[in-house]
This record gives structure tokens, C-alpha cells and sequence, in this order.
């Protein structure tokens, strides 16, 4: 294939976030212990660039999920976007605790992201297509089959753990990662498979009012990208952000010890960092009266969180034979349940409204108030 400069300049222009997260890399390395012994200020600086620079790329790896599932279709479009979204919180979760990070991170960074997803990306996108487009339609299936499969996995990996003595965690360790892996094999099944439906506007009896609807929603924009450049740049992007968070677990270490801030605000900067990106997505999404590909980021992204990062991390704690805390303080089951008991009302009818969206945009609000006091 002959060389195109005009094509490389391309590529190259749009992939600058990944240019830059690649130099952030090398100065990160070359002035680690340099700006370490310089003292806390000059880490948690350093800390805070390279947080904005692994959001910077993970922007990017969003991007070429969303290209690859542009091509793919739903349900397998939303998928690779959450997948890749997951991918890049176990990867930050799992050098952050092998560089000391608290023990109950793993937990607080899985409940925030939940509060992130169902209450800040659903809350946010129904209020705003709600405000411009009045109610907007959804395979009602959808929410229900999403909802108590994330309340199913929550309840066995976050609330029973409360009651597991401590000499048993193995046995109930290696139970959960057993317990998430059936769940999840199944659910994938059903998605991709015969009860894929449930994850789109196609229905198999006839919902004519919301197919209708559908029909008349503006069609999603075209790429022209290569699909291959996008999987090489997508795994690409993964690799860069968990060589910049080892850089950046190290200056976050030297820079928050001491300070005693909540580990659950540092459990809210990786949750985000991996939901930044779906939060653009979901917003175009309600804006062009789509509600259903919020539904199935915000929702699968939630429960892609829970049923894939716990036995993940569950199965580090048994290989290194460190536990570590799941499960959830009393403030963060009462929010888990909640949220839960909102969104199974909310989104029992097939459409969501401005009014719904703020009942969980509230609770958003609720979680921060409640994180930035220490509960």
C-alpha cells in the first residue's frame, strides 16, 4: 500500500491525547523520585497532570470502542464500549493495590462507579433528553433484566461478605468469583443470543409505538476510520494508561499520605476516570432521543463493573493471599439500595422523563455530599 502523508498527518493530529500521554509516560519515569523527594505539593501535582492525561487517553480508547461498535451494531456495540471501560478500571484498580492503596478500595471504586453509572450517566442523559424531547422510549426489558442482575451480583460480592468470618474468606472468595463468572457467562449468552432483543428496539411482538418512535430518531454518524487502526490504537491506549498509572499511583502515594482524605475520594477518581468517556457517549445519545443505548451504557456499564472487576481482584487476593474489604459500610448499602428501588420504578414503563433523571441526579448529588464528608 503506497505511503499517504496526508493520511498519517491525519491519524497523527487526531491521536495527539495519545501523543501526549506517551511523552507524560516518559517525563513521568525520568522525574519520579526528582519530584517525590521535592516534596507532597509537587506530587500531588504531578498526580493530578498525569489523572488528567490517563482521562485524556482513556477519551481516545473510548473512541475506538465507539468505532468498533458503530460497525458491530447493539447489543455488541455497547459491550466493547463497557468492556473497554472495565478494562481500564481493573487495570488503574489493580496497579493502585499493588503500589499499597487502601483495602477498601477495590469495594469503594465498584460502589462509586455504580452511583457514577445509574445515577450520574441515566440521571444526566434522561434529564437532559427528557427536557428536549419530553418522554423517550426504551425496550423496557432492557432496565428489568439489567436491574436484578446488578442487584443479584452486588448482594453476594458487597452485603454478604458482612457476615463471612475471616477465616473463611477463601472459601467465599473463590464461591464469588465462581458465582460472577456464571452470571456473567450467562447474561452474555442471553445478550448476544436469543434474548438479544432485550438489548435493543427490535422486539419479537409488536411494540408499535415504540418502534415507531425509533424509526423516526436520527441515525447514528458514519466513520470513515479504519476498523484495524482502531483495535491496534484501542489496545494501545489500554497499555499506555496502566504504564501512566504506575507513574501516577506512585506520586499519589507520596502525595495524599499523611493527609488522611477518604480512600473513597480516590476510589471516585478512578470509577470517573473509567466513566468519562461513557458520560459523552450517553449524553449524544439522550440528545438524539436514543435512550436505549443510555440504558444499555449506563446500566451494562454498572454491571460490567461489578460482575467482571470482582473476580478479577478476587482472584489477586487469593493468588497474593491478601484479603482485602467488600463489603459495603451501612451508608453505601442504604444508597446501593436505593438507587436500586429508584431505577426499578423509573425504568418499569419504556420511557424515561426529566423528572425521573433528576430523581437520580439527586442521589448523584446525595453520593458526592456523602463521599466528600468521609461516609
Amino acid at each position: 500500500m503506497p505511503f499517504r502523508p496526508r493520511s498519517f498527518l491525519f491519524y497523527l493530529h487526531a491521536e495527539m491525547l495519545m501523543i501526549l500521554g506517551v511523552l507524560a509516560a516518559i517525563i513521568g519515569f525520568a522525574l519520579e523520585h526528582t519530584l517525590i523527594e521535592a516534596g507532597r505539593v509537587s506530587a500531588l501535582v504531578a498526580a493530578v497532570v498525569l489523572i488528567a492525561v490517563i482521562g485524556g487517553v482513556s477519551m481516545r480508547v473510548a473512541h475506538h470502542a465507539e468505532i468498533l461498535a458503530h460497525k458491530v451494531g447493539e447489543p455488541y456495540g455497547t459491550m466493547i464500549l463497557t468492556l473497554s471501560a472495565v478494562l481500564v478500571e481493573v487495570l488503574i484498580l489493580a496497579i493502585l493495590m499493588a503500589n499499597g492503596a487502601g483495602e477498601t478500595l477495590v469495594r469503594d471504586t465498584i460502589y462509586a462507579a455504580v452511583m457514577i453509572d445509574i445515577n450520574g450517566i441515566l440521571g444526566l442523559a434522561a434529564l437532559v433528553g427528557g427536557l428536549k424531547h419530553g418522554e423517550q422510549p426504551y425496550n423496557d426489558d432492557s432496565g428489568r433484566t439489567y436491574l436484578v442482575m446488578i442487584a443479584t451480583a452486588m448482594s453476594i460480592s458487597m452485603i454478604v461478605p458482612e457476615f463471612v468470618p475471616d477465616d473463611r474468606w477463601h472459601a467465599y472468595s473463590a464461591f464469588t468469583i465462581g458465582a460472577m463468572i456464571v452470571l456473567y457467562a450467562l447474561f452474555l449468552r442471553r445478550q448476544v443470543g436469543e434474548h438479544s432483543y432485550f438489548f435493543s428496539y427490535s422486539y419479537p411482538k409488536a411494540k408499535t409505538a415504540v418502534r415507531d418512535r425509533h424509526a423516526a430518531e436520527p441515525s447514528e454518524p458514519g466513520t470513515s476510520e479504519s476498523v484495524t487502526a482502531s483495535i491496534v490504537l484501542l489496545i494501545a491506549g489500554v497499555a499506555l494508561i496502566g504504564v501512566i498509572a504506575e507513574v501516577m499511583s506512585q506520586f499519589l502515594n507520596a502525595g495524599i499520605e499523611g493527609l488522611g482524605a477518604p480512600i473513597v475520594l480516590v476510589a471516585i477518581v478512578v470509577a470517573a476516570l473509567s466513566a468519562a468517556p461513557e458520560i459523552l457517549t450517553a449524553l449524544r445519545a439522550a440528545l438524539r432521543n436514543r435512550m436505549q443505548n443510555v440504558i444499555n451504557i449506563a446500566l451494562g456499564a454498572s454491571l460490567s463493573t461489578v460482575i467482571l472487576t470482582v473476580p478479577v481482584m478476587e482472584a489477586i487476593a487469593l493468588f497474593t493471599g491478601q484479603p482485602f474489604v467488600m463489603a459495603m459500610t451501612p451508608v453505601q448499602t442504604v444508597m446501593v439500595a436505593v438507587t436500586l428501588l429508584v431505577a426499578a420504578i423509573n425504568l418499569s414503563d419504556g420511557e424515561t422523563n426529566a423528572i425521573e433523571g433528576m430523581t437520580h441526579f439527586v442521589l448523584f448529588a446525595t453520593f458526592l455530599m456523602l463521599s466528600f464528608i468521609g461516609l
